[in-house]
């Protein structure tokens, strides 16, 4: 029978290309296919899940198919581009080098590279999936001719699992709690969460918080500045919790009374979606993916206009029936993400690389 592997750059804790990933290898070994995990990097928590991608020739073969996870340029693309299988890329979308100028040299880099060599793989692969209608217009944008969207899958069970009461009893505290998750770029815009934060807490509720869930390591620099804002602010309650395990996570979004996002390069938005399946409202700006990803959810914005988002915060806390129709709208957006519906989507593209 046909393998199927997956390749990536890295496995990631916490992760949610890393997740899907995993995801997908359930399914796949459900259906029958052999099929593992081969990556450059592992996270010591998830050891074991993964092989090193140089171990993949012990695998390879024509028959089989290959599918890549591209988000980032790497030595696994260049191995992938060699391959003989039959190969599906799967694009999760690469931040525009240019967020990173100021403070983040690496990334830079990365980020620049990785959108030049994206482009190497028009005409060498036999489909590329965009994770949203937003990066498979970039792919064909680019040059690809077979194209398709597979969104990404979540486990939606895992969201049962028990918060972290020690990290809700921290910031439980009777305030009104402001939430974004996502790792601390500037491309995120903390700044402008910071921003409306302080407008709502001086304006319309003292008493209340604002949760930044994300990790930070490596971005100091940016970090810095952001203190630096809120020290001129002089506003209080901004918490950085830094890279957090998934029960403490889930205990964020136990907290929330709002989820705030303010991002202005989304290739997908996982976070909105998490903040669908645990009941929280969201407010997200409609850059990149995000009103895709909202798929007719949550509240949309087409401008920043601070200090309005400031008062529909407000009014989202307050107004329980219009709180409640809009937590309503989030459940019907959600059948969209149902693990069988993205894994019929999957075989499907599947079935087409193995026929074609």
């Amino acid at each position: 029978m046909t393998e199927v592997h997956q390749l990536a750059t890295s496995l990631t804790y916490g992760d949610a290309i890393s997740d899907e990933m995993l995801e997908i290898q359930k399914i796949l070994r459900e259906k029958g296919f052999r099929s593992e995990v081969f990556t450059r990097f592992c996270d010591p928590r998830l050891a074991g899940l993964a092989h090193d991608y140089r171990e993949y020739w012990k695998y390879s073969s024509k028959d089989n198919i290959a599918i890549f996870h591209f988000s980032i340029g790497s030595p696994v693309s260049r191995l992938f581009f060699r391959l003989p299988e039959r190969k599906i890329m799967i694009y999760h979308n690469i931040t525009p080098h240019e967020y990173f100028l100021d403070c983040h040299r690496v990334l830079t880099r990365e980020c620049y590279k990785g959108r030049l060599e994206i482009k190497l793989f028009v005409d060498k692969v036999d489909l590329v999936l965009g994770d949203s209608e937003f990066n498979r217009r970039e792919l064909e944008a680019v040059g690809y001719r077979r194209t398709g969207v597979l969104p990404i899958l979540l486990n939606f069970e895992k969201f049962q699992s028990q918060a972290d009461p020690v990290f809700k009893k921290i910031y439980e505290n009777g305030r009104k709690t402001i939430l974004f998750v996502g790792r601390l770029i500037p491309n995120k815009k903390y700044e402008d969460l910071i921003k409306v934060f302080a407008l709502y807490n001086r304006h319309f509720e003292p008493r209340s918080q604002l949760i930044l869930a994300g990790d930070h390591r490596g971005l100091e620099r940016y970090v810095a500045g952001l203190l630096d804002l809120i020290d001129r602010l002089r506003v209080k309650d901004v918490h950085f919790t830094g890279h957090i395990p998934f029960s403490a996570l889930r205990a964020c979004y136990e907290l929330a009374d709002v989820f705030l996002s303010l991002s202005e390069h989304e290739g997908f938005g996982v976070p909105i979606i998490e903040s669908f399946i645990q009941n929280v409202p969201v407010i997200a700006y409609a850059a990149g993916a995000v009103a895709e990803t909202m798929n007719g959810g949550g509240v949309l914005l087409k401008e920043k206009d601070l200090l309005r988002i400031a008062a529909l915060i407000d009014l989202l806390v307050k107004d329980k029936t219009r709180r409640e129709l809009i937590l309503a709208g989030q459940r019907q957006a959600l059948e969209k993400y149902r693990r069988e519906n993205i894994a019929s989507q999957l075989l499907a593209y599947l079935e087409q690389v193995m026929k074609a």
